[in-house]
């Protein structure tokens, strides 16, 4: 039985997101030829990888000895990939950046003008996504994320530390109690499918009772909902050279272990190894050590 790598890529699509109709969009494909290519596969292996109903696609027991194998297959296709650029001697082509919506908005959009202007023979790409781009199989060259990776083969290029406060605009300022509490405020926060998200888990923790003030699948419009005075939102203060003026302000309110966080610039490690792409990091690095001393001046040190 041969089973090609395209084959892999198709059925590691529609493992990872429960979907035929997601998978063909993350592979950038019909829906129809993706049901019709795992037909194919399945007829080609002889028994079914997934049950189908109207909720999704989940593995079967034959699916899920078939999991980890193609996701060693899928780290070891994006190695060989990059070794095969390891020869480049100039940086040029393209590359991949993928950041939450509201960073990919605030900071890496306007920090591609400086791409642009020490290497012109860069294109960036910016995936602006909730979910995480995988990086063992070049989703993406380069992902800013929260969390600290734990694959071995990815690597942290830089972190910067940052303080947690909740905004909100001027206007709804003035309608606060002195000292409010997070049961004061009206929340901005995550819709379906994203309502698993922070800060919707910490604020039913933190708040009896809690509801929503306002929900929304999109950070954009979050931020438009809280500049119109909606609510209040959680938001990292961190100072960069393309911050834009806003009409938010911080509250200040002590929000214990939840008042500080990072940002980190994540890699895997062999990609490194490709001159565009490790110019790109290293100048994400110059960056966020610039906003990092900028953040300090500002706000005082996280570390």
């Amino acid at each position: 039985m041969d089973v090609s790598w395209e084959d892999v890529r198709l059925f590691l699509a529609i493992a990872d997101h429960g979907s035929l109709t997601e998978a063909a969009r993350r592979l950038r494909v019909g829906q129809p030829t993706v049901s019709r290519r795992l037909a194919e596969l399945e007829e080609n292996v002889g028994y079914p990888l997934f049950q189908r109903s109207v909720e999704g696609a989940t593995l079967t027991s034959q699916g899920e000895r078939w999991l980890e194998p193609a996701r060693r297959m899928a780290e070891w296709a994006g190695e060989l990939s990059r070794a095969g650029e390891h020869a480049d001697a100039a940086p040029t082509g393209v590359v991949r950046v993928a950041a939450p919506p509201g960073v990919a908005y605030d900071f890496v959009a306007p920090f591609a003008r400086l791409v642009r202007e020490r290497y012109p023979h860069i294109e960036l790409q910016v995936l602006a996504r909730v979910e995480y781009a995988d990086l063992g199989r070049r989703e993406a060259d380069i992902a800013l994320r929260v969390r600290a990776p734990t694959q071995r083969d990815l690597t942290v290029v830089y972190e910067l530390p940052h303080f947690t406060d909740v905004f909100v605009s001027k206007a709804y300022a003035k309608k606060l109690p002195p000292c409010p509490a997070l049961a004061d405020l009206s929340f901005i926060v995550w819709a379906p499918p994203f309502d698993e998200l922070p800060p919707n888990p910490q604020l039913r923790a933190a708040v009896p009772d809690f509801r929503a003030g306002f929900a929304a699948d999109d950070y954009i419009v979050q931020i438009r909902a809280a500049e119109a005075g909606v609510g209040a939102m959680f938001m990292p203060k961190i100072k960069h050279r393309f911050n834009q003026s806003s009409p938010l302000v911080p509250l200040g309110l002590d929000l214990g272990q939840h008042s500080q966080g990072e940002m980190r610039v994540v890699c895997a490690k062999s990609a490194l190894g490709v001159a565009r792409i490790r110019a790109v990091a290293e100048l994400l690095r110059e960056e966020l050590e610039y906003a990092e001393k900028l953040s300090a001046e500002a706000f005082g040190p996280v570390r």
